[in-house]
């Protein structure tokens, strides 16, 4: 993989989240596979290469490369509005982050904690999603900056709803972190988008 695709894993990751919060707020449901994935990403600490962080697999990151690709392409047809929207805020929100060691270290501490309830419970079990939702409240959430998740109120207003979104979002600073780390900047997504979508492709593909 090329420097600019290890980051495209990381931003595609990124709108995976977005995705999935979109599904999640306008369905109630979405995959449990998919779930486990983003929020596995939370706790690998190590990993050998930007994929690992995901599980190995690009088709782990599907749907989040293609919602990527349509705002690249800017293509009306298939540009997601509300993923797209959900992506650029966590990007933002994670600069804000980037600026807080003391939220840095809260986090660092809960996920060493998520981290053993994951080793007791298992991935994707409630206890382990409400820990994450209620990381997410007690470090993003306290940001002027808020993500406005629309979708039906039927959804939104389950417990376990909410707390699935705000773990997804977790996942989704996360991404946003470490694709900043790989040497992503907003600055590509304006002025190399032809590049991205090149050595997005071969991604998509695989």
């Amino acid at each position: 993989m090329t420097p600019t695709q290890e980051q495209l894993v990381a931003l595609g990751a990124v709108f995976e989240a977005a995705v999935l919060v979109d599904k999640l707020a306008k369905t109630g449901q979405i995959s449990e596979a998919d779930l486990g994935c983003m929020l596995g990403s939370l706790l690998v600490r190590d990993p050998k290469n930007t994929l690992d962080v995901y599980g190995g697999d690009d088709l782990n990151l599907r749907e989040g490369y293609r919602a990527l690709l349509s705002a690249l392409q800017r293509d009306p047809t298939s540009l997601q509005r509300d993923p797209l929207r959900y992506a650029l805020s966590l990007l933002g929100l994670e600069r804000q982050l980037a600026k807080r060691d003391d939220l840095l270290q809260l986090m660092g501490n809960r996920l060493d904690q998520i981290q053993q309830q994951v080793q007791h419970f298992g991935l994707v079990h409630e206890n382990v999603i409400a820990a994450s939702g209620s990381l997410y409240q007690d470090t993003i959430s306290t940001f002027r900056q808020r993500i406005q998740v629309q979708g039906d109120m039927r959804h939104l207003q389950q417990p376990s709803t909410a707390s699935r979104i705000r773990a997804l979002l977790l996942a989704g600073i996360r991404s946003a972190r470490l694709w900043r780390q790989l040497g992503g900047h907003r600055w590509q997504l304006v002025f190399s988008r032809g590049k991205l979508v090149k050595e997005l492709q071969p991604l998509l593909r695989g």
